[in-house]
């Protein structure tokens, strides 16, 4: 082999040698890059990761303080309920619901003997009272007696409505009526046509040295007033008891006509407080107060102008029916 050509035979060996140096070089500078690119790829992995559980937990937070905020809100709240005002807020005088007619057939020997009893706040409760006795000697007397008690309720936050209360209150008097003491052959019916709901109460009474008392009541809720309308008659001194029948009779008929009564009073009050010139201003009762019992004329209590709210008392109403009314009846 001539000197040239292993010269070149070595300098091929070199340059090989060299290449593969290079190429060792080369991988080794890759290998940490790679190994870093991927560290960096880790990194956003992991605050992302962390980012989304951060999220979490101020959700739950959130979530957590719901309930307190609603609860502090409920507590908060200091809004008065509405209440509706209820359907009349005045009552008739109790002494002018009848007109004279129906006096002088109910209790025709005393058709101007009205008396007001328990008086005391208007517009709450209004109470009065006839008697009539039809004295014939010694051929014996027929006595009659005669009272009517209004209640009004007005609706208020602490009770609710007006005519909710009056329906207990109007329960709590047929129950009354239903167990008065001494009673005998006591009789219930409904009443219809007279008010929103109305009850008819019958029964005996008998008193010593006077004979049998054939009491009637009628107890009656119109809107948010409650009226009680007792009606009694008796045959004294030997004179024959009076018909049952006929006295329930003309009590419902005479029930009717305190509910008429009763509307036409809120309706003159209603017209004065619209109208400019009259001043007067429609003025709601104050709550109902609790009353005595009025007597029936043979000394039994038959009305009670308590209600289940354990409040009222007794008056003559505020507004009262005109003296033409009654008379073109």
């Amino acid at each position: 082999m001539s000197e040239g050509t292993m010269q070149r035979a070595a300098e091929s060996v070199q340059h090989q040698s060299r290449i593969e140096r290079m190429e060792r070089v080369e991988r080794s500078v890759r290998a940490p890059r790679a190994r870093v690119l991927v560290g960096a790829a880790v990194v956003p992995m992991m605050l992302l990761a962390v980012g989304c559980s951060s999220g979490s937990d101020s959700d739950s937070a959130s979530a957590d303080d719901a309930p307190s905020e609603v609860a502090e809100s409920a507590l908060n709240d200091t809004s008065t309920p509405e209440v509706v005002e209820a359907a009349y807020a005045v009552l008739p005088n109790a002494c002018e619901v009848f007109s004279q007619k129906t006096l002088k057939s109910l209790v025709p020997e005393g058709a101007k003997s009205g008396k007001a009893i328990n008086t005391a706040e208007a517009n709450v409760t209004g109470d009065c009272r006839w008697t009539s006795l039809d004295d014939n000697g010694v051929d014996g007397s027929q006595y009659r007696w005669l009272s009517v008690s209004l209640h009004l309720l007005e609706s208020n936050a602490a009770n609710g409505p007006g005519e909710d209360r009056a329906h207990t209150a109007f329960e709590s008097k047929v129950t009354a009526a239903q167990a008065v003491d001494g009673a005998k052959k006591v009789k219930s019916e409904p009443v219809t046509g007279t008010g929103d709901e109305a009850t008819a109460v019958s029964y005996d009474l008998e008193k010593k040295d006077e004979g049998t008392f054939k009491q009637q009541t009628i107890v009656v809720r119109t809107e948010n007033v409650v009226i009680t309308l007792d009606y009694n008659g008796a045959g004294l001194a030997g004179e024959k008891a009076p018909d049952a029948a006929a006295l329930l009779k003309s009590a419902k008929s005479a029930a009717k006509e305190v509910v008429e009564a009763v509307e036409e009073a809120n309706e003159s009050d209603s017209a004065a407080s619209k109208s400019p010139s009259s001043g007067a201003t429609k003025t709601p009762s104050k709550g109902a107060t609790k009353g005595s019992s009025s007597s029936d004329g043979s000394g039994s209590d038959v009305s009670s102008d308590s209600d289940s709210s354990g409040s009222g008392s007794s008056t003559t109403g505020g507004s009262s029916s005109s003296d033409s009314r009654k008379s073109s009846r």
